[in-house]
Formats: C-alpha cells, structure tokens, sequence
C-alpha cells in the first residue's frame, strides 16, 4: 500500500497543469499537513491548487515539527512533511525543493519529486503521456532542466521529451 505526504509544490504545479487528481489517483492514501494548506490557501483567489484543495478531498493533518527536521530550517510545509514521514514509518514524502531532498536522504527518509511521480504514473497506466504531463507542468512552471527530464524519460518510459 502507498501512502503519499504531499508537499506544496507538487499540489501547485500538479494543479497548474490540470493534473492534480493524480494526488489522490496513484496512492492509496494521500494526506496534507495543514502547513501546506495554509500555504496553498495564502495563493491568489483563481489559484488551480486553491480551487482543488477546496474541494475537500485530502485528509488534514496538524502535524508536529520534529526538531532534528526543524533544524534544518526548512519551510513550514517541507518541515511538516518530512517530520510525518520520519515519525510515520511507510510513507512516502512528496517534495521537489533541494534542500528537502537532501534532508531526506540524510534521514533515510522515502521520498520522490514530481518527475518520478508522473514516471510512476505513467508505469502504471494511471496517464497516457509522461511526456506530455511534464510538457503541462514545464508550461506551468515547474522549473526542471530538460536535460534532467529527457533523461527520466528515456531511461523509464521510453518517451521523447
């Protein structure tokens, strides 16, 4: 069973590009810290991850900083994150900023950005196109280097980007 914490980033540009149900498509289980919501909520009125948020369909949860992750000085959402994923054995942090990243791996902490999520996505027949959805999200702007994106491409799904 795959259970997903999902950081705001993904939500963003997943929601930009008109894809954010995949959130709640290709895990079993996929949660928001209210952290992360509070950020998402705090965007503009038309906000695509505002409106999806809306909608009601993630389960909220308050989540307490750990302080070996609250040292890292890491925004409230990628703290909230990471602190759920370490004290909750099983779940997978969903997160694209660098710094997080590396805190993950530095507590062996699962974790996967939004490149590998469509890749996985794509494995498992949930989306046609892999390339297409990073094309969708590149126009939505998800900063990626193409390079970076040909690459998972090609190495996993055998598509062009």
């Amino acid at each position: 069973m795959e259970r997903w914490n999902v950081n705001a980033s993904p939500l963003i540009c997943l929601a930009k590009a008109g894809y954010a149900d995949l959130l709640l498509r290709l895990p079993e289980e996929a949660i928001l810290p209210f952290s992360v919501a509070e950020e998402i909520q705090a965007g503009p009125l038309g906000d695509p991850a505002k409106q999806f948020l809306a909608m009601g369909k993630f389960q909220l949860l308050e989540i307490s900083a750990l302080p070996e992750i609250f040292a890292w000085d890491l925004g409230k959402g990628e703290t909230s994150v990471l602190s759920f994923a370490l004290s909750n054995p099983g779940w997978i942090a969903l997160i694209d900023d660098g710094a997080a990243r590396k805190c993950a791996r530095s507590f062996s902490i699962p974790h996967k950005g939004t490149i590998a999520f469509v890749i996985l996505a794509k494995k498992r027949g949930i989306i046609e196109s892999a390339a297409g959805v990073m094309r969708s999200l590149h126009s939505a702007g998800l900063r990626l280097d193409d390079a970076v994106i040909r690459s998972a491409l090609k190495k996993t799904v055998d598509e062009d980007w």
